[in-house]
Formats: structure tokens, sequence, C-alpha cells
């Protein structure tokens, strides 16, 4: 796990896969600082499989504050996306921004055009340990948005690097909502894809404001160099294996 800021109310980090967001991060970071009873506040998360960025609270009032931050910038998707419309105090644009790169199965096609949002109603079965698509809204269901633009596709058409900006945070959002439209992200075996390995789902980018000093902080990691996200050609064995298999 690399730390990559830190100071008295926040600690920015890239979070290897094999850690869950919620457990295993603070407890990391507890056993570095030598404290194990500091505070760590999560504000957002991560799938365990998934490496990327991550913010956490060094205090109760900076865990607030960017808690703050994710809710306003929630209502802002909503009402940019049409979900919602403007109401008082709702902010223009988001501020707390979440952004992807994933290496996802085939290329363009009409259920998955270069580029879009992707909008779909999803259940969370918790006895399954899956999300579920399902066609309208019921209980436990909860409409989950995306925009998406596919950057490059390999010349084999067999996988896409697409670059994903979550509206909603929802549970395997981004996994249901492309393997939903028979293009399971590289790895996913639990979403169709029959490659088994580490998800090539990575949060890229993130931008907040600091809970104290109200600066606009950005922060990137480069596209991982190994396999797949160089998107070269792959043998015809290894091709058939990246396909996934149809929703139930």
């Amino acid at each position: 796990m690399k730390i990559l800021y830190e100071d008295d109310t926040v600690v920015v980090l890239d979070k290897p896969a094999g850690l869950t967001s919620e457990e295993g991060v603070p407890a990391a970071l507890r056993q570095q600082w030598g404290k194990p009873d500091a505070y760590v506040g999560v504000i957002h998360r991560l799938d365990t499989g998934v490496t990327g960025l991550m913010v956490y609270a060094k205090t109760p009032g900076a865990a607030a504050a960017l808690t703050r931050q994710v809710t306003e910038s929630q209502q802002a998707y909503a009402v940019l996306d049409g979900r919602a419309e403007p109401g008082p105090g709702t902010p223009e644009q988001p501020c707390f921004i979440k952004k992807y790169r994933a290496v996802i199965a085939g290329g363009p096609d009409k259920r998955l055009p270069d580029e879009g949002i992707l909008r779909d109603y999803l259940f969370k079965d918790s006895r399954k340990g899956r999300v579920f698509p399902v066609k309208r809204p019921r209980k436990g269901v909860r409409e989950a948005v995306l925009e998406y633009h596919i950057v490059q596709t390999a010349p084999d058409n067999s996988l896409s690097l697409v670059e994903v900006t979550l509206h909603t945070g929802r549970t395997h959002q981004i996994r249901v909502q492309f393997a939903f439209r028979k293009h399971p992200l590289y790895g996913d075996g639990k979403y169709g894809s029959r490659f088994k390995g580490n998800i090539a789902l990575q949060s890229a980018r993130l931008q907040f404001l600091h809970p104290v000093t109200g600066e606009k902080m950005r922060f990137q990691l480069e596209k991982p160099v190994r396999e797949p996200w160089d998107l070269t050609p792959q043998s015809p064995a290894v091709t058939a294996s990246l396909l996934g298999e149809p929703l139930a």
C-alpha cells in the first residue's frame, strides 16, 4: 500500500488488490503509523479486488466534511444527468470526483457505443453476494448511472480500455453495468469473465476539496503496464476465454 499524500487531516493512498477498503486499509494504516488506536474515517469504498486511489480522514471533522462533499456531489450529478431537479443549495458541479479505468471484453457495438451514459436499476442480493440489473424500481432497487468513454480497442477486438466517471456509488456498479451489456471486466469471474485473475479495474483519478483549507486536491495514477492493460494481441485460446457469458 503506497501513501501518496498525508497531512494532519487526510491521507491519500493507492490501494492494492486483496485489501478491503473498510477494514484492511485502516488496519494497515494504523500498523504503518504505529498507532493501533488511530482514527481512520472511511469516506468511499473500493471492492477488495479493485486497486487505486482512495482518501481517508484522520479526524472526525475531516470525515464529516468529506462525506458532505460526496453527498453534495451525488446531488449535483443527479441534476446533471436528469434524475433530479436543482434545489436550494444544490451545487452546480460535483467537487468529489472519482474516475476509473477498466479493461472490458470486446469492442464497441450496439449495446455499448464508443461513449455514453449507462443507466440501470440494480438489486443487491446480500445472500448471494451479487448485484443484478432489474427492469423497474422496487424495494431494495437503486438506480445506477455512470459516464464512459472507450479509449482504445485491441486489434483483434478482444479487449477495450474504457474510462469511467461514476455518478452514483452502487455496489459492484461498474462491473455489473458493463457485464449486463455483454462486456464483462477482464478477470471478473463473478460477472461473466472466463479469464481468472485480478479484476482489471483501477480508481485512476480522484478530486476533492481539502476539508480544512478548501484547496482543490487532484490525484492521478498512470495506467498499469502489465497485461491486460497494454492491449497487446492475445493468442486465440486466451482471447476466447475473455468473452463473458450472459447474465442470468
